[in-house]
């Protein structure tokens, strides 16, 4: 196994942000769309920006899907981002429904038009810096404090049919799942490469979880 994390190039997302942030904890980092690559390396992040099925047209272009899947089924460090956790999920009912990876069993679905909160209507997508609650211990988000300020910008968000794998909630309207864990697998609908020292924190777990995983097996 290569003991590096890949970024998953696909046109989409805030690759080259990423890369630096790991890299600046002392990760070996590769942005790339080469499937043999994303096979061989010791953990996968998948970020994601813009509609659900144009994310999955284009990883089924470069021949990523399969590779990307196949790699968190068996179990290595994953995180996703945006849009790549949503792809996790059963479908999407963005211009849909479109069928997703279905690793996690749920739907991913818009928030309402007729949000409110406070007697506001809220505004879709909801962009900016909101709340993360955390529902359980999960070690990626050991460094991160219950009710750390992290940014957003999405319009869908997934209902996960398994709630015990909610790592954590945000307010907005409506309590959604912000982040979700099970395994050596963690997505969130957040940015951890926008989210400043919370975002670092973030990482810097998944950094540790991905190289635990390879030290044991090499």
């Amino acid at each position: 196994m290569n003991p590096e994390i890949v970024v998953v190039d696909y046109d989409s997302g805030n690759l080259r942000s990423v890369e630096k942030a790991l890299e600046s904890l002392g990760a070996t980092v590769a942005v790339t769309r080469d499937p043999g690559r994303v096979r061989d390396a010791a953990a996968v992040v998948l970020p994601g920006q813009g509609a659900f099925r144009d994310c999955l047209d284009k990883l089924e272009r470069y021949g990523l899907a399969r590779v990307v899947r196949d790699k968190i089924l068996a179990g290595a460090p994953f995180l996703g981002i945006c849009v790549g956790y949503q792809l996790l999920f059963d479908a999407s009912e963005e211009h849909g429904p479109v069928p997703g990876f279905g690793i996690l069993g749920g739907r991913v679905v818009r928030f309402p038009r007729d949000a409110e909160a406070g007697g506001q209507r809220l505004k879709v997508p909801h962009m900016g810096w909101n709340r993360i609650h955390k529902v359980r211990d999960v070690a990626v988000l050991a460094g991160v404090p219950d009710g750390a300020h992290v940014y957003f910008v999405h319009s869908y968000y997934p209902v996960p049919d398994d709630p015990s794998v909610v790592a954590t909630t945000t307010r907005y309207g409506l309590e959604f799942a912000s982040s979700v864990a099970r395994g050596n697998l963690f997505a969130c609908q957040f940015h951890p490469e926008k989210s400043q020292q919370v975002g670092l924190a973030l990482l810097r777990g998944f950094w540790r979880q991905a190289r635990a995983v390879f030290s044991t097996d090499r």
